[in-house]
């Protein structure tokens, strides 16, 4: 039994993929964002309400695909290699990086083809979602899953600090040039991914049909209260309470530093604050990972959530609003922390490609329909308004669970009901 999942190869390999491609879309989806909400408001004269409705829409582009295939891609994670399926999507991905890249030098960029791209983007990520996610439990021990998916997190996290402040810098040096670095990683993300051993998929996997098989991991997930509670938590939670959505709002027309708006270098290091709180605590859970009272601490972590959201949505202070994003960040990453490793633990591997797409769908409901909420929300009260309403609304569904689901609050340790394959 290895000390750490770092030393299986596979592990590294699968490691440094994830982090490669979250350096990349999280820096690319960023600099789309800005490009979109500056393009609605300079190029088609649109109002400040007007074109945040816009980055409402942009999520509800990115939403659409992974509503639809979701159910697919469960079945393709749990009947073809894992390990192919993550490596196609990425290569999905960087077409759009490139296309991206290439407009964005050209300065042929429009509404349209934005949300067209940004609908492509959706549609590789609900197929790297599940397939990335099941991976891990077949390269890494049952005993070792807890620092795993603590790992993974700080893969996940350090991407999301490195991608969009980086994204931002390179965005004042040119506006193509976060694409083509998103290009660049995306293409070293693929190659790391096919060196990993192949992952045949569960034995028997075949041998019923693609449509029972959706059907089947809908039921599974439905009739099993402690993991349907730990989907919906987030589900609903961030679903309210995202902030990061209206971040373009904010940094160009609401936080200022000596008077100006902070701009796209703002918004990089603002959409960078989240995934460095968040770091810090995947750092510390590589070290002490929580083994007592997760239920508890899950849902705590979802309710401090909401309580930093209401924080910066009252903040006109740069600085100060960079800290309740951290702050943001680091609440979120001890409830994503606990819930992933429970639903990986607690689902047998015949089903973990199908249960991964519906947890994945899960989230990306949470943020993608939490920027078409956002975008409503901001429209109707503002975007101060939008964000204080979704703090409160997390809380509230965080009290809700509370009481809905008493298998959360009464989950002790991250013991293992299935082992994998």
């Amino acid at each position: 039994m290895p000390a750490s999942p770092l030393a299986i190869p596979d592990y590294r390999r699968f490691w440094i993929a994830r982090f490669f491609s979250v350096v990349a879309t999280s820096g690319m989806v960023v600099i789309l964002g800005y490009q979109l909400y500056d393009l609605a408001r300079s190029d088609y004269g649109m109002s400040i309400t007007q074109a945040a409705f816009q980055l409402g829409l942009l999520g509800l582009a990115q939403f659409l695909p992974l509503f639809l295939l979701t159910p697919v891609a469960g079945v393709v994670a749990d009947r073809f290699d894992r390990r192919s399926v993550a490596g196609f999507s990425l290569c999905i991905d960087l077409c759009v990086a490139l296309t991206l890249a290439i407009v964005t030098q050209l300065g042929q960029l429009t509404l349209p083809l934005l949300f067209g791209l940004a609908a492509l983007h959706g549609t590789a990520r609900v197929f790297i979602g599940p397939a990335l996610s099941s991976i891990a439990p077949n390269i890494v021990p049952a005993e070792l899953m807890p620092k795993a998916v603590a790992i993974n997190s700080m893969a996940w996290q350090t991407g999301s600090v490195g991608g969009p402040a980086i994204a931002g810098l390179l965005f004042a040096g040119h506006p193509s040039l976060p694409y083509w670095t998103s290009t660049a990683l995306l293409v070293l993300a693929a190659f790391c991914i096919f060196g990993i051993r192949r992952l045949p998929p569960p034995a028997g996997s075949r041998d019923t049909h693609p449509v029972r098989q959706i059907r089947e991991g809908l039921s599974f997930v439905w009739n099993d209260r402690f993991l349907l509670g730990c989907v919906t938590l987030d589900l609903f939670a961030v679903l309210l309470g995202g902030a990061t959505a209206l971040l373009p709002v904010f940094a160009r027309d609401i936080l200022l530093v000596n008077g100006q708006p902070v701009g796209a270098d703002g918004l990089g290091i603002m959409r960078a604050m989240p995934g460095l709180g968040a770091a810090l605590v995947a750092i510390v859970l590589t070290r002490r990972p929580i083994a007592s009272n997760v239920g508890i601490k899950m849902l705590l972590g979802v309710a401090v959530y909401g309580a930093f959201t209401i924080g910066f949505g009252l903040s006109h202070n740069y600085y100060l609003s960079l800290l309740l994003l951290a702050g943001i960040g680091a609440s979120d990453m001890v409830s994503v922390f606990i819930r992933n490793t429970l639903v990986q633990l607690h689902t047998p591997d015949a089903v973990r490609g199908r249960v991964s797409s519906i947890s994945g769908l899960a989230i990306s409901a949470s943020n993608e329909l939490g920027e078409m909420q956002s975008g409503l929300a901001a429209a109707l009260l503002g975007a101060v308004g939008a964000v204080v309403f979704g703090g409160v609304g997390a809380i509230a569904v965080t009290a809700i669970w509370f009481v809905l689901f008493p298998e959360l609050k009464n989950a002790r340790s991250f013991a293992a009901r299935y082992r994998s394959s």
